[in-house]
């Protein structure tokens, strides 16, 4: 959509969303999404709107068979929604059940913006660098911390220490940091462990 309007749904009981931008329509029939999704962008053209054709699109989410293979071609896709990707996987139940991870370009984004930050800064010294970085890690723990995305959360922990590393080798051509250095540096200067703060709904 080009610009935020309010949009209003009257199939049944109806819905409203203030300032739409990235509604999910969920379908039981195929043949029923593409009929909506036609009526939608028509709708919206009386109203100055219009459907982005690179965010928009038909995605196949339906629960998986007993039997099904990430390759076969009838297993269903994923779709990533507000910085997660959203896909089926087992509980411990070995229920299928919706799962949520921090989408990768998202990931790749923070540990961007994290590289940047120990560039411009990595003259700080140690514990104000630290309480900084701490305070990133606590706000995307905050974010992405959901159930069943502690692996993601490790992996930009991991990424933060090496990045973090790397750059205090930089500061100067004497002041090396071996690895065995950094982690006796990290008992001293600890960085937050990831921790799970919401229940994803599924």
């Amino acid at each position: 959509m080009r610009r935020e309007s309010h949009v209003r749904f009257c199939e049944r009981l109806g819905g409203r969303f203030p300032g739409a931008t990235r509604p999910t329509l969920v379908f039981s029939l195929r043949n029923d999404a593409e009929k909506v999704w036609r009526a939608l962008g028509k709708r919206l053209q009386v109203y100055g709107l219009r459907l982005h054709p690179e965010k928009t699109r038909l995605i196949r989410f339906t629960r998986p068979g007993p039997n099904s293979r990430k390759d076969a071609p009838t297993h269903p896709g994923t779709f990533d929604l507000l910085g997660f990707t959203h896909y089926w996987g087992k509980s411990r139940k070995k229920q299928w059940v919706i799962k949520r991870k921090t989408a990768s370009d998202r990931f790749s984004r923070s540990v961007r913006n994290v590289s940047e930050w120990c560039r411009r800064h990595r003259h700080m010294d140690i514990s104000s660098q630290q309480e900084r970085l701490a305070l990133k890690l606590r706000g995307h723990y905050q974010y992405f911390g959901i159930t069943g995305n502690t692996r993601c959360l490790r992996n930009f922990l991991c990424e933060v220490k090496r990045t973090w590393r790397k750059w205090l080798n930089r500061r100067s051509q004497k002041g090396r940091m071996p690895w065995k250095r950094f982690y006796k540096l990290l008992e001293r200067y600890p960085l937050p462990e990831p921790r799970i703060v919401a229940s994803a709904v599924t």
